[in-house]
């Protein structure tokens, strides 16, 4: 079987289905695991080169509608009539439940089956030392310039209330969506997770944050408690969230 993967969390959750043998091309951001870097790329998962992927004779392409704008790399599948896959996860258990849905199309169900009950065990072990946490009020910060916060319907909104903590956008029925900085300094979280999508990853410090007119009187910014977190483990849908959760439960616990 020889597979395409248009985003990096496809591509990690191949590898770790064990069809890394498989992958015969891989966007141009999929970078985790090492292997991946010796793989044929295909463009950036907005701008997938469908000629690339076509050259590369798939049985299957791994699509993916995580990020706005991915539906064109899907319709220009569809006319290319290449088989493929989408996935489209908006909390931790859909994320798992991918992982079924890949094992079921590539033929490694049993595979797929131990992988998650590894991960059920990895986030239960979480969950049992919530209980110490308490209520933390927590932001979630994915842009700048506009801000952009994460809301309910999100991974990171599960992924909080796993460790204990209360998204102060909770009550954003949607993935995310522009806020102000004054409802941010309204809300007053006491840990705020900055994870800047994309290129801006390179510039992200926690000066840049606290140092916004009006937010050294938010509880976090005063504690110090500012964490720019990688978006690798924080913004793709697979196994590595779990990195990212026990990494949060980790700054969570400083607060309790």
């Amino acid at each position: 079987m020889r597979l395409v993967s248009l985003c990096p969390s496809n591509t990690e959750i191949l590898f770790a289905l064990g069809l890394g043998p498989k992958v015969v091309g891989v966007d141009d951001w999929s970078d985790w695991p090492e292997e991946v870097k010796q793989l044929p790329r295909v463009g950036g998962d907005l701008n997938t080169d469908i000629d690339r992927v076509a050259a590369l004779r798939p049985d299957l392409v791994l699509a993916s509608l995580s990020v706005p704008g991915m539906e064109r790399n899907v319709e220009a599948l569809e006319a290319r009539n290449l088989p493929y896959l989408v996935l489209d996860p908006h909390s931790i258990d859909e994320v798992l439940a991918d992982f079924l849905t890949i094992g079921d199309a590539c033929g490694v169900r049993g595979k797929a089956e131990k992988v998650l009950e590894q991960a059920h065990e990895r986030i239960q072990a979480v969950r049992h030392r919530r209980k110490s946490h308490g209520d933390v009020r927590i932001y979630w910060e994915w842009w700048p310039k506009p801000l952009i916060a994460a809301g309910h319907t999100s991974w990171i909104h599960q992924m909080s209330q796993i460790v204990g903590a209360r998204n102060v956008f909770a009550d954003v029925e949607r993935p995310s969506r522009v806020v102000t900085n004054a409802e941010v300094i309204t809300r007053d979280p006491e840990v705020l997770m900055i994870c800047w999508c994309g290129t801006l990853q390179r510039i992200q410090e926690a000066s840049r944050v606290s140092s916004r007119p009006g937010w050294d009187r938010i509880a976090g910014v005063a504690a110090g408690r500012v964490h720019c977190v990688p978006e690798a483990l924080f913004g793709r849908p697979s196994q590595r969230l779990l990195d990212g959760l026990e990494m949060l439960d980790g700054f969570v616990a400083e607060v309790a």
